[in-house]
């Protein structure tokens, strides 16, 4: 695998957490 595919991967990881937190925050409160 090529460096840029590490981080493609890495980033587009992070946003998928990133979004699912905020859903879990935008339905508790």
């Amino acid at each position: 695998m090529n460096p840029q595919d590490v981080i493609g991967l890495v980033v587009a990881a992070a946003l998928l957490v990133y979004l699912v937190i905020a859903l879990l925050l935008a339905e508790r409160f």
